[in-house]
């Protein structure tokens, strides 16, 4: 009776958890649909919101911006960032220990930081502030990302794989992309689905290192919202919802047949 309670209490608590997080979300969403533009009331379904979105070129300037950025970023920190994981995997223990650490630092400093200290650095290095900047700045903080994305997957693997593949003739190109890449293609696809997401959702560091004429859609956001928020906001957020909401379970399906493989291959190897 005590662990049936127990388990009610749970599950009642966990309801109220989710209700609270995703209800505001469910609320952008309904309202995206509505057809007065007030927030307070409902006038009724309509898609008009959706197609206002779409012959905004304020707002699909922004989009375009965001995405190529957050693509392109994601694109570079990947090989980078995977790079960089190889070299700290196959460094001494301390070594190791050391740049793991370092990578977590990035992540661990407060945003604000980042921006000033990125927006420092243009200046110093006489980079003017724009397009430019802003990918400079994306790829910096998605690549410690990308690399704690890849780290787990090399830590599964048999070092002596890649010394194998070369003593049966292929070279270190080769050896690279035919047996360490495939086994850990899902960290490094992992790793460009999280920079890609980071990249969208970022706003303090994009703040600090865009410039005239380019704007992400946080940036224009931001702005918008001294003067009021318009309803074409709630269709593109609900479209971004949607979105990443089939990345993630694109990445959870593609993170299970992982485990099945990796299930399946233990069991062989076994017998």
């Amino acid at each position: 009776m005590k662990k049936q309670r127990i388990g009610t209490w749970s599950v009642i608590y966990s309801a109220l958890i989710f209700a609270f997080l995703y209800a505001p979300i469910v609320v952008l969403i309904i309202f995206s649909f509505n057809e007065s533009k007030s927030r307070g009331s409902w006038g009724g379904f309509s898609l008009k919101w959706y197609e206002s979105l779409f012959r905004n070129s304020d707002i699909m300037d922004a989009l375009y911006t965001t995405l190529s950025v957050a693509f392109i970023a994601s694109l570079v920190a990947v090989v980078i960032g995977t790079a960089a994981a190889i070299g700290i995997y196959y460094s001494r223990k301390r070594f190791k220990s050391l740049m793991t650490n370092i990578t977590y630092l990035p992540m661990l400093n407060p945003d604000i930081v980042t921006g000033i200290s990125l927006l420092i650095l243009f200046l110093f290095l006489g980079i003017n502030l724009g397009y430019t900047s802003l990918l400079l700045a994306h790829i910096t903080f998605d690549i410690p990302y990308v690399i704690l994305s890849v780290m787990p997957k090399l830590n599964q693997l048999d070092k002596n794989l890649y010394e194998a593949a070369l003593d049966l003739g292929a070279t270190p190109l080769e050896a690279f992309f035919k047996v360490i890449l495939p086994e850990i293609s899902p960290g490094v696809f992992t790793g460009f689905i999280l920079a890609f997401t980071m990249s969208i959702d970022d706003f303090v560091i994009s703040f600090f290192t865009t410039g005239p004429g380019t704007s992400t859609l946080s940036v224009t956001i931001y702005s918008m919202a001294r003067k009021g928020i318009k309803p074409e906001i709630n269709a593109l957020s609900t479209i971004m919802f949607v979105v990443i909401l089939i990345l993630l379970v694109v990445v959870n399906i593609r993170s299970a047949k992982d485990v099945k493989k990796d299930s399946h291959r233990g069991g062989g190897s076994f017998l």
